[in-house]
């Protein structure tokens, strides 16, 4: 069983790679949301949502959230289309998305601390391929 899940879940991440983009690009080329990406305001997290690393502001949680509503909807959607849950679909997305993160970027560790990127892949869930 654990084996089967592993694989679905490897399955469906080259699937997440692409719906984690689509909805949220848009809000992801908003140089607001590419200021707070770069000076570590925000980062991407293991569940597969982008998360507020430090001092929360209004106007910070608000594109957070919008942020994370059009992910959820996407990974909802795939998840339908790929018999997975959501809960499923959003962890290979975040997978994927840790794996994206550049040096400097932060992330969420599996410990669920948070990380600055290096030049070295950054640490990630044992699920994720």
């Amino acid at each position: 069983m654990k084996n089967s899940r592993k694989l679905a879940m490897a399955g469906m991440v080259a699937l997440a790679g692409f719906a984690a983009l689509a909805a949220p690009a848009q809000a992801q080329r908003d140089p607001v949301y590419a200021a707070a990406r770069a000076n570590g305001s925000v980062g991407e997290q293991t569940d597969g949502y982008l998360g507020i690393t430090g001092q929360a502001t209004p106007d910070l949680q608000r594109m957070v959230d919008d942020i994370n509503i059009r992910r959820r909807a996407v990974y909802a959607e795939k998840a339908k289309e790929n018999n997975a849950t959501l809960e499923q679909y959003a962890i290979t997305a975040g997978c994927q998305a840790i794996a994206r993160t550049t040096p400097g970027e932060k992330y969420q560790a599996p410990d669920g601390s948070w990380k600055t990127r290096t030049d070295a892949p950054p640490e990630r869930l044992s699920i994720c391929p």
